[in-house]
């Protein structure tokens, strides 16, 4: 069907939400299987973690900066043929990464895997959103966001059963089932909704875009390890605010621009990418020294840590429906508000942990943040989504995408080299081997003090929240 603004049959929106939920479920399984498997993959294919960590990051490099343009493509050519082929390059590349002979091999078979993965993520909130009327679009991404949950619960569980049971190789092979349910779902009962008309792809601002996230992916991830300040991160970061500044030139000029910088005219599109990305940052933060805190600083073993931390996805996949089908009824700013708030709450808590906190003390303390991170992000993606004219969906969605996932990378970074540079000045010591080699105190004050700068950023994103609220009322008297 052939038209900008399509009708849509509402009557198959749950089969459409299947066929979503089975490509999101499959995503977030992948990534923490994988981060489970690490050290049985140094091991079983003869290398090093330095190697072994690109099977990780090659798939987050492929996978992010590919985001946009997918984006964009599927407003021109119409989402459903992408999709359902990126759950079938997905699955594909599952299946080569399960018969990879080398961590070469697998390297290039997980940046298949990531074609597969942004052609998917890429494009589901978007499809959701076609697929449900206006008035139940927050309930459908908060259950999009559930199924998030789920996949981050069950992941390192299943990993542990199959790495117990099986070969490493069978953590892709499991794949195979899902992907294919998903396709015959995906190819059966999602719209074939096409846009009139004829457009052009933007390839010079597809590659200067490509380059510029490259760049910055590239100096986040190496930085940790060579510092912030050598001249090659320096470089990176410049290389990727020159070929930015290039790309909005570009985009300004061109008749049919990748990205409509007009788009970021709208407030609530702009405050809400934004406060989204700042969440993104204290969650990967939070999500990385949890395990530490947990494991050397108080003694857990690794399956107790595993079953502590699917606390905060388990809070999170409460949450993200009921405050979706709130926000239906009452609107998304002033829930997303409410979110935030009690995330901040969550993270003041986090600041109190010591070496005496108990499991009901950890959880109590991680509980405000995994539920008010599920409270603020349905609302929040409905806002992004409603914000945007239906010819921009594709594009909204990819946004969205890429300000997770860039938004995770830059929180590793950034909370991952604070927290080292807190526990070094806590020694009072250079420490050779890394924070984690560090007496226990200063690792909890250097703990403490990280918890305390996401509660500051968590606060700054609530600040810009309550701005849109007041501005939002402020233009709407006017």
């Amino acid at each position: 069907m052939n038209t900008s603004s399509p009708s849509i049959d509402y009557s198959r929106k749950w089969f459409v939400m299947a066929a979503v939920a089975m490509s999101t479920f499959l995503s977030t399984i992948d990534g923490s299987i994988i981060n489970v498997a690490m050290p049985t993959l140094v091991t079983e294919l003869n290398t090093v973690f330095a190697v072994a960590q690109w099977v990780i990051l090659a798939y987050l490099l492929a996978q992010t900066t590919l985001l946009p343009s997918i984006g964009r493509l599927g407003d021109m050519l119409g989402k459903k043929r992408l999709y359902t082929a990126g759950i079938a390059i997905f699955t594909l590349g599952s299946v080569l990464c399960g018969l990879s002979p080398t961590v070469y091999w697998l390297i290039a078979a997980r940046v298949v895997q990531a074609v597969g993965s942004a052609l998917a993520l890429g494009l589901g909130m978007a499809i959701v959103t076609e697929a449900f009327p206006v008035e139940e679009r927050g309930k459908a991404l908060g259950l999009n966001g559930t199924f998030v949950s789920i996949g981050v619960v069950v992941g390192p569980t299943l990993g542990g059963l199959i790495l117990g049971s099986f070969s490493w190789h069978w953590i892709f092979f499991v794949n195979l089932p899902v992907g294919i349910v998903g396709l015959i779902l995906a190819w059966r009962y999602l719209p074939d909704v096409r846009p009139a008309g004829q457009a052009q792809f933007d390839f010079a601002g597809a590659a200067t875009l490509f380059v510029s996230l490259l760049a910055v992916l590239l100096a986040l991830t190496m930085g940790q390890q060579v510092g912030f300040t050598d001249w090659r991160i320096v470089g990176l970061l410049g290389t990727a605010v020159l070929f930015l500044a290039l790309f909005i030139w570009l985009e300004s000029r061109h008749p049919q621009p990748m990205i409509d910088l007009r788009l970021f005219r709208n407030a609530l599109f702009s405050q809400s990418l934004l406060t989204g990305a700042l969440v993104f940052v204290v969650i990967a933060g939070a999500t990385l020294l949890l395990p530490f805190y947990l494991q050397d600083m108080r003694g857990y073993n690794a399956r107790e840590v595993g079953l502590m931390m699917a606390l905060i996805p388990v809070f999170l996949g409460v949450a993200a429906p009921l405050s979706g089908i709130v926000s239906d009824r009452y609107g998304t700013r002033i829930i997303a508000m409410i979110g935030l708030a009690i995330t901040a709450v969550g993270f003041w808590l986090m600041s109190r942990f010591d070496a005496q906190t108990a499991v009901l003390g950890f959880a109590l303390g991680v509980m405000p943040m995994g539920l008010g991170i599920g409270v603020f992000q349905s609302p929040n993606n409905s806002a992004v989504m409603g914000a945007v004219p239906h010819k921009h969906l594709g594009i909204a969605s990819g946004l969205l995408g890429l300000s997770r996932t860039l938004g995770q990378t830059a929180g590793i970074a950034v909370f991952g080299a604070l927290w080292a540079g807190r526990v070094a000045a806590y020694a009072g010591e250079t420490l050779p081997g890394g924070a984690t080699t560090a007496p226990g105190p200063a690792q909890i004050a250097g703990l403490s003090d990280t918890f305390l700068a996401m509660l500051f950023l968590t606060v700054m994103a609530l600040l810009l929240s309550v701005w849109g609220i007041v501005r939002a009322r402020q233009t709407g008297s006017a």
